[in-house]
């Protein structure tokens, strides 16, 4: 794991990135979202931070057709559990057994479930937290700024809308890879 991690502490610095706020290493469950989701470089940078902030334990999901093929092994062994995305299967609750099984379960996703423009977030995330019990850790990433910002944890309330406000309040002024993809435009939707 040393190996890795001076590598991806390389990347950080040599990219430029920096990291505010530490990672609520102190809960034991909860779903971090992580946004906004403009590219596959999301991914590299997720990785690096995972590595560089000791965040091993973290899980995430990812559609099937990555966990498939010669490069399966680098899903599987940084966290990935699949999921195809055409099929619901009832996914919140089995991710909310997944939690309720474990000890100690933290899973990251993004709240728009594409890397491309939305006009809505996806609900799942929500409703795994909520069902599950757990609270929602909120990372942004900046490229526009080279900044990775942890949220403070919060759990959700009996007004969703209230909450999807909040979160986008969080990500909209963060510039995505690529910046026509980002959250702002979404201000005007989830607006109180």
């Amino acid at each position: 794991m040393l190996p890795m991690r001076f590598f991806w502490s390389l990347y950080v610095w040599i990219t430029g990135w920096k990291i505010h706020k530490n990672f609520p290493y102190h809960l034991d469950k909860c779903v971090l979202i992580v946004a906004p989701h403009t590219s596959a470089w999301d991914f590299i940078v997720g990785l690096a931070i995972r590595s560089v902030r000791h965040l091993e334990h973290v899980k995430y999901l990812g559609k099937d057709s990555l966990f498939k093929g010669p490069f399966a092994f680098i899903f599987k062994s940084t966290g990935g559990f699949p999921v195809d995305r055409f099929h619901k299967h009832n996914l919140v609750d089995q991710v909310v057994g997944l939690f309720n099984s474990h000890d100690k379960f933290v899973l990251a996703l993004s709240p728009e479930g594409t890397r491309k423009k939305t006009e809505r977030l996806r609900t799942g995330f929500y409703h795994i937290a909520k069902n599950a019990g757990v609270p929602i850790v909120m990372i942004g990433l900046d490229f526009g700024k080279k900044e990775v910002t942890f949220a403070e944890p919060f759990y959700t309330t009996d007004s969703e809308a209230d909450d999807f406000f909040k979160i986008i309040t969080f990500f909209a002024p963060l510039q995505g890879k690529i910046p026509a993809y980002g959250m702002a435009h979404l201000l005007d939707t989830y607006k109180k």
